[in-house]
């Protein structure tokens, strides 16, 4: 298939937006993606022709938006290649997705001493619920540390497992380095060692194809507003037998099966883990989107993003006092950077009198800050429908703001 790019632009108006007068040159998809038409479209239908809320409803629209419900869920599989939909909880995004897994799986599988394996290179999503679990049950954190380039140090990771290791959590893509880990040695690794591991997906989702069959993780979180679909909504995968094992996050009503003031019992999966009324228009979004990405190709979508990131390096290499944050070969769709002595909030804030739309600070990873001996940077991030140009208008811009200085 060919990438046609000014077609799939046209997909998305807010890329047609002037700002302060320039072209919008939107550079932040680490953080959210812009919206396809088919996805705002769907919401907008749902709302106005089908509208009513799913489950144990007999009437036609509950009817209705049951079924558009659940074929969403079955969009998510097909997505994930996970085995069943019962494998499939939808939840309100990656950060969600690790705290509940967090939660159940501490409560039943993590008692005082136990430990778990995290990396230096992790969102605060994957460092704070692991932190409240050691405050509540005394656990112990360890942590993988990087090398100068921005990799994982594989030989530490393999000297952290002991008997008391519970659980890997750990991100596929970094936020902020674009390193791409090498989760499937990873998960062998901890397989071998009887370990479960989790995998924040939030960055590898949108950009390259995710196979759970492939990598064998026992759970896999990411989020739909990164994924071209509706904020407020993400996707825990986990395997049947581990969440047949845990108990529910929350309760109320859709996660039960019988309530008594003497004892209730819990619905089947996924429903035990989906408390209260889901948000079934966002998941109708959030299908949309993934077929939305799987019509593009995953393979081309991340062909195209390895070409943008191959020449943004490039580029931006060639510019005085350039300093990119995380050297790793295996990279995606992300360069964090700082210029001389520009402060990154200055170089941001400049940028964006130009039009041009990036990311600055700690991007939610302080540890991987302090290891990296900095403060915050600059981030442009990239997805399916930026272009070269908006590449050569990044550089324009940040040595027009280089000679300011």
């Amino acid at each position: 298939m060919m990438y046609d790019i000014q077609k799939i632009r046209e997909d998305f108006p807010i890329l047609d937006r002037q700002i302060y007068g320039h072209p919008l040159v939107y550079l932040d998809n680490g953080a959210t993606t812009q919206k396809p038409k088919v996805v705002v479209d769907a919401l907008v239908n749902e709302y106005y022709s089908v509208n009513a809320n799913v489950h144990r409803g007999v009437h036609f629209l509950s009817q209705q938006a049951t079924e558009l419900h659940e074929n969403s869920r079955e969009t998510v599989r097909r997505f994930l290649n996970a085995r069943s939909t019962s494998e499939i909880i939808f939840t309100r995004g990656t950060t969600e997705s690790i705290n509940l897994v967090a939660s159940c799986f501490g409560e039943a599988c993590m008692n005082e001493g136990d430990e778990i394996i995290i990396s230096e290179m992790e969102h605060h999503s994957n460092i704070v619920p692991w932190q409240l679990l050691q405050s509540r049950k005394n656990i112990k954190i360890r942590v993988i540390p990087i090398n100068d380039c921005g990799e994982l140090c594989l030989d530490r990771y393999e000297q952290l497992f002991n008997k008391r290791t519970r659980l890997v959590s750990i991100t596929h893509v970094s936020n902020v380095l674009g390193t791409v880990n090498p989760i499937r040695q990873m998960i062998q690794t901890a397989h071998a060692h009887g370990v479960p591991v989790l995998v924040d997906g939030a960055q590898s989702a949108p950009h390259f194809a995710v196979d759970m069959q492939e990598l064998d993780c026992d759970f896999f979180a990411f989020s739909g507003h990164k994924t071209y679909g509706p904020t407020g909504i993400g996707v825990l995968y986990g395997k049947e037998n581990w969440l047949d094992r845990l108990p529910p996050y929350m309760g109320g009503g859709e996660m039960i099966k019988n309530v008594s003031f003497e004892r209730t019992t819990f619905n089947e999966l996924p429903f035990k883990f989906e408390a209260g009324t889901p948000d079934y228009v966002a998941s109708t979004g959030l299908s949309r989107a993934l077929d939305y990405l799987t019509d593009l190709g995953m393979e081309n979508i991340y062909a195209h993003e390895q070409e943008l990131t191959r020449y943004a390096t490039q580029r931006m290499n060639e510019i005085n006092g350039m300093r990119l944050i995380g050297q790793s070969p295996h990279k995606d769709a992300v360069i964090s950077f700082l210029v001389g002595d520009i402060h990154h909030l200055d170089m941001g804030t400049l940028l964006d009198r130009l039009g041009i739309a990036v990311r600055t600070g700690h991007h939610c990873a302080e540890p991987l800050m302090h290891r990296m001996g900095i403060e915050g940077t600059v981030r442009a991030s990239f997805g399916l429908y930026n272009t070269k140009d908006e590449i050569d208008s990044l550089v324009n811009g940040i040595e027009r703001i280089r000679h300011m200085f």
